[in-house]
């Protein structure tokens, strides 16, 4: 049976999805975004905490998840819950996630994630998942090799299986100062919603953590943007915005705090 490496298991979220959840976060991602506030994320191999002497990563069977989770049920009924698998990268630990998840049938499940994997264990993943959060950093694709590391072309291509799968789905933006956050960068990724035929529920601009560098120190890493100014750009949001929102497209999170800002 197969087993999963997990950094991190979050008891009674409520921001990974509709309701109370129970969020997954499977270790090992196959992109380096500089921004990542997940280093122990990264790799999918356990790793020493050096200021706490923990390791991080642990290895779990799909029964001992399965077992968890079922232990939630009530909860999630009752407030339209389920659980969700975050990263790392979920789907580089696809057989795993897949025998967990084709398991639950009676509970929600929702995936987020970044798109970047084969899309026939995309194709399967979505036969199972009732909600994706999907991510669109950056659209060019030299800058996406530059800031994450790896090209975005499959992640376009599996964006266009998700939009014809008929799965919901909400496009998540992290809104890095002066790299996604640039105007010709949330035009391009307007104009990328724009031309889907089946849109997405709302797009969900999150904007840029702070804090994202506070944890690499404990892993003997260094955050690449450590320089870096962590205010967003409020008069691209503005213009972004405003141009999904006259086509009738719900944008969450940074609307509210560019209102509040001004």
């Amino acid at each position: 049976m197969n087993k999963g490496i997990i950094f991190d298991i979050k008891e009674f979220a409520i921001n990974d999805g509709p309701g109370i959840r129970l969020t997954i976060f499977m270790k090992g991602c196959p992109l380096r975004c500089l921004w990542c506030h997940n280093p122990e994320g990264l790799s999918q191999k356990p790793q020493i905490n050096y200021k706490t002497g923990c390791v991080t990563g642990v290895e779990y069977s799909v029964e001992q998840i399965f077992n968890r989770v079922r232990k939630f049920k009530d909860i999630f009924q009752l407030s339209g819950g389920g659980i969700t698998f975050s990263g790392g990268e979920p789907l580089m630990q696809a057989d795993f996630v897949y025998d967990v998840a084709s398991n639950l049938t009676d509970i929600h499940k929702t995936l987020d994630t970044s798109g970047f994997c084969n899309s026939q264990i995309f194709k399967k993943m979505l036969s199972i998942f009732n909600l994706i959060y999907y991510d669109i950093k950056l659209v060019n694709d030299d800058l996406h090799q530059k800031f994450t590391g790896v090209s975005n072309k499959i992640i376009l291509e599996n964006l266009k299986i998700l939009e014809r799968s008929g799965v919901p789905y909400h496009i998540r933006i992290p809104l890095i100062p002066n790299i996604t956050d640039t105007k010709d960068n949330l035009n391009d990724i307007k104009n990328l919603i724009l031309s889907l035929e089946n849109r997405p529920l709302r797009v969900d601009a999150l904007p840029y953590n702070a804090l994202a560098g506070g944890k690499y120190d404990s892993y003997n890493m260094e955050y690449p943007l450590k320089d870096i100014n962590d205010v967003n750009n409020i008069e691209n949001l503005k213009e972004f915005n405003q141009a999904l929102t006259q086509n009738k497209i719900e944008i969450i999170g940074e609307e509210v705090k560019c209102l509040q800002k001004n």
